[in-house]
């Protein structure tokens, strides 16, 4: 399985996004998937994740601003961002999680301006 992420880009406050993340293979539709960011000197933080139930949890700071979808058909997941601040600005990567499989992608670099 191979994750590759898509969509990142340069944008000013206010604006919107959408990430996405394509997966091959057969078991996308049994995994649980997530989007992560890391911002230069900081540590990779969860910032929304949906299982294979459709289950969805939010980092608090992306609640009603992100939303994160997931395409089975398609094998692949989306990360819907709005209202983007200068604070989001980090690379997003997607990550695949199936029983102990744990597969991310490369990462994709959101920059928000000011």
């Amino acid at each position: 399985v191979q994750l590759q992420a898509s969509g990142g880009g340069l944008v000013q406050a206010g604006e919107s996004l959408r990430l996405s993340c394509a997966a091959s293979g057969e078991i996308f539709q049994f995994s649980a998937l997530g989007w992560y960011r890391q911002a230069p000197g900081k540590s990779r933080d969860m910032v929304a994740t949906i299982t294979a139930n459709d289950n969805i949890v939010y980092a608090d700071s992306v609640k009603g601003r992100f939303t994160i979808s997931r395409d089975n058909a398609k094998n692949t997941v989306y990360l819907q961002m709005n209202s983007l601040k200068p604070e989001d600005t980090a690379v997003y990567y997607c990550k695949l999680q199936w029983l102990h499989v744990n597969l991310w992608g490369k990462g994709t670099q959101v920059t928000v301006s000011s």
